[in-house]
């Protein structure tokens, strides 16, 4: 049967030179780049040069790459390692902070903004951080505040929104670039103005931006400096690298403590032997990722329009969730008013066509996704929601088929309704 991919935001295929740039460090050059010998000084240098390669493409610095296990590790780095950091006086270990501390130095709550349709791995450290901080003494708890901003139905965040809720307290904005659902890109540069003023009216120094890049990888400029973030979090399965592998930009200065604790890897933030097979298809990824960009975002772009336009068509009920517009090339996310995602999701794969209703990391939750609710959209409009996500290999030959198949799926539960 026919098969048809399109689910390019949950994972990519490793592209051929990714897996021949790989090929060597998993035999012949397999060193511990922690060695003193010849096959650990290879292992080094093909990290080093990785890290190299992967900070010109951000203009960034070479140390300010932290190589991790993913996206999600990225993010639990960036929130946790900025909250760590934060804490009054030398402590680092916000789990073992007393209520005292806080008091005693007469700070307030550190304050974290970020968005209501944040990836769950945003999210749910930062709502772990809202419960943590128990006084050992079993006193009450006090832990971080966090502002969850609204988005517009339009899934767009509003950088006057985000400015209106900085305080002097605030020590992290988390914004992501683009969304892994609904595929809304965000105004970071403009936030990161925002922040950057603020930071410099309020002198508050220890003020940081994150954003997750995962999904902006493969077809927007990722320039750390245009952008004026201070960690950015990119995954390597997103942009046809491979699977267990990522990197955390931290600019020179940001100070976050490490989560994983051993060794003095990855500039003391990061412990353990460092995967040097994947930190090197990291690279070659988004090396080509990043050269393609232009190209593939707009042969992608007159795809999507083209399958949005059948939708129309064929499915007038369809509603569209996200900017129509500022959104990512590869990304068409629709809810069907009267399905049921999940249902819809099992009978295009037995048609041959794969596809998902939001977030893979979500996909075995029976809850509505919360991107979609955090449009405004009600319960039964989330749970009837779609999302196809594009990539190098699809056709407009592969687009016509799935919308002759999905229309045909779509009258189906007219005729039974």
């Amino acid at each position: 049967m026919k098969r048809v991919y399109l689910d390019h935001a949950a994972t990519t295929p490793v592209d051929p030179h990714v897996e021949e740039a790989m090929r060597p460090f998993w035999g012949e050059h397999f060193g511990n780049a922690g060695g003193l010998y010849e096959e650990g000084r290879r292992a080094k240098e093909a990290l080093g040069q990785a890290r190299i390669k992967i900070a010109k493409l951000i203009g960034a610095r070479p140390d300010e790459i932290i190589f991790t296990s993913g996206g999600t590790e990225s993010d639990n780095l960036a929130v946790f390692g900025v909250a760590g950091a934060a804490l009054p006086g030398k402590k680092s270990d916000f789990f073992g902070v007393l209520k005292s501390d806080f008091e005693d130095s007469k700070a307030s709550k550190p304050h974290i903004i970020t968005a209501k349709f944040e990836h769950h791995a945003v999210l749910h450290p930062c709502q772990e951080l809202e419960k943590l901080g128990f006084s050992a003494r079993g006193g009450p708890a006090f832990g971080w505040d966090v502002t969850y901003l609204e988005v517009g139905e339009d899934g767009i965040v509003s950088p006057e929104n985000v400015k209106r809720f900085l305080r002097p307290e605030t020590v992290l904005v988390s914004i992501m670039y683009a969304n892994n659902e609904i595929g809304t890109i965000q105004p970071v540069a403009e936030i990161g103005k925002i922040i950057h003023n603020h930071k410099l009216e309020t002198k508050n120094d220890k003020l940081v931006f994150h954003t997750d890049a995962c999904q902006a990888a493969g077809y927007l400029d990722l320039n750390v400096n245009n952008l004026g973030v201070d960690l950015m979090t990119v995954n390597g399965s997103k942009i046809y690298g491979p699977k267990g592998v990522g990197f955390l930009y931290v600019r020179r200065g940001v100070k976050i403590s490490p989560q994983i604790l051993g060794g003095v890897q990855e500039m003391g933030l990061r412990a353990g032997t460092e995967p040097v097979a994947l930190n090197v298809g990291l690279a070659s990824a988004f090396e080509i990722a990043q050269g393609e960009k232009e190209k593939e975002s707009a042969r992608l772009t007159v795809l999507r329009d083209y399958f949005i336009g059948g939708l129309e068509k064929k499915i007038p009920k369809a509603v569209l969730n996200g900017h129509p517009i500022k959104r990512l090339p590869n990304n068409i996310n629709i809810s069907i008013p009267g399905a049921n995602g999940e249902e819809m999701v099992v009978r295009l794969d037995a048609n041959g066509i794969a596809c998902s209703t939001g977030s893979a990391c979500t996909s075995e939750s029976s809850e509505s996704s919360h991107v979609i609710l955090a449009l405004g959209r009600s319960k039964k409009l989330a749970d009837s929601s779609l999302r196809l996500t594009m990539g190098r290999s699809t056709t407009k030959g592969d687009l016509d088929y799935v919308l002759k198949v999905f229309s045909g799926i779509i009258n189906s539960y007219g005729a039974r309704n």
